[in-house]
């Protein structure tokens, strides 16, 4: 068990509860303790705390909250009894990582930044974070830069860092923790859902509701693992909710307005795709197909500049809000829409208003 010893310190625990909006959202095992024959009833936190180097008992306890500590391959609490033979993981939203985050010199958009943690708009394009196949050129890596002159910052930390992720293609705020306690105190907001997060959409068809709630569980869609799908009854995937509204109906697209209650991997992606209003030009769902609209030879090509203009899924995490994790103070944050999504916008605004629909 050494090896988890020296793995193992007090601040990884705080990234088991960084919510899943990346393409890892299954759990993987970190590490794994085995209750010996003669083990007598102990607390599962006091059980990991006496077996965990540099690991405390209240970082533990926010881990069993997020539901990332298991015996016998089920979720328990921090007041789980540990017994004899017990078989007592921890589970993490991302494989165990092998490779060193190095710094590189990437561009950011820096809004907000203080002693505690940094707000950055990330531009359509970047992947957040490394992993399978982008193990360089992410926004990790970019941070690991800005911030090589802070001595207390160590990419390589996971008590640092990135509190919430969003989708490469997509673009928009994420808030980065330059603090162990402030990505604790943040981690939390997002686990509890008492962050605020809105995003701007353009989709497939005209919604007809001016404004609704999506719920449906989310999990990786068995017939193609590169995407997620809705399961709307079981207990299969995790329970997710979106509320929309309409801002504009632009003849065969609308533009609307996505709160997330949950922050499940696509989660945007697939609920729209499910209630039949798939994202524009979003590729791993199939909105790079024309989906609405005439056969008119000159309707395809106007649909086929809209792609280029805007060549990725037409989504934006516009605005962020929290409680700031030192001050207490309400801090809101808003994103202007990216030249690529607003002249695409504009382009089906005309659209709508000068053609026949």
């Amino acid at each position: 068990m050494d090896e988890f010893y020296d793995e193992m310190d007090d601040g990884q625990v705080d990234d088991l509860l960084q919510p899943e909006e990346d393409d890892s959202p299954q759990l993987y095992e970190h590490f794994r303790f085995v209750a010996d024959r003669g083990q007598s009833l102990l607390r599962v936190d006091k059980f990991l705390v006496d077996r965990m180097m540099g690991a405390t008992r209240n970082r533990i306890q926010l881990a069993a909250d997020a539901g990332c500590i298991m015996a016998n391959g089920k979720p328990v609490k921090s007041n789980y009894r540990v017994k004899p033979e017990d078989v007592v993981t921890i589970m993490m939203t991302r494989p165990r990582r092998d490779f060193e985050i190095i710094p590189e010199n990437i561009p950011i958009k820096i809004i907000y930044e203080d002693d505690d943690l940094l707000v950055v708009d990330k531009p359509a394009g970047l992947v957040v974070h490394p992993g399978h196949g982008n193990y360089t050129g992410t926004l990790v890596n970019a941070l690991a830069w800005y911030l090589k002159d802070d001595p207390t910052y160590d990419p390589n930390d996971p008590s640092l860092g990135l509190v919430h992720r969003i989708d490469k293609d997509t673009s928009g705020l994420l808030v980065v923790a330059k603090r162990p306690e402030a990505k604790a105190n943040l981690s939390l907001q997002f686990f509890h859902k008492t962050t605020q997060r809105e995003y701007r959409a353009l989709v497939w068809g005209i919604v007809k509701e001016d404004e609704g709630r999506i719920e449906g569980n989310i999990g990786r869609d068995p017939r193609n693992r590169m995407q997620m799908t809705v399961f709307p009854e079981g207990d299969l995937g995790k329970t997710a909710v979106t509320h929309y509204s309409v801002l504009e109906r632009l003849g065969y697209v609308t533009l609307v307005k996505c709160r997330l209650e949950t922050g499940r991997t696509h989660q945007i992606r697939v609920h729209m795709k499910y209630i039949g209003h798939t994202l524009f030009n979003d590729e791993r769902y199939g909105g790079n197909d024309i989906l609405k609209g005439t056969t008119f030879t000159r309707y395809k090509q106007f649909v086929e500049n809209c792609f280029a203009i805007c060549p990725r899924q037409a989504l934006h995490a516009k605005t962020l809000g929290f409680v700031h994790p030192t001050t207490g103070e309400e801090m809101f944050f808003d994103s202007e829409i990216p030249a690529d999504m607003s002249q695409l916008i504009e382009k089906w605004r005309r659209y709508a208003t000068t053609k026949e629909i």
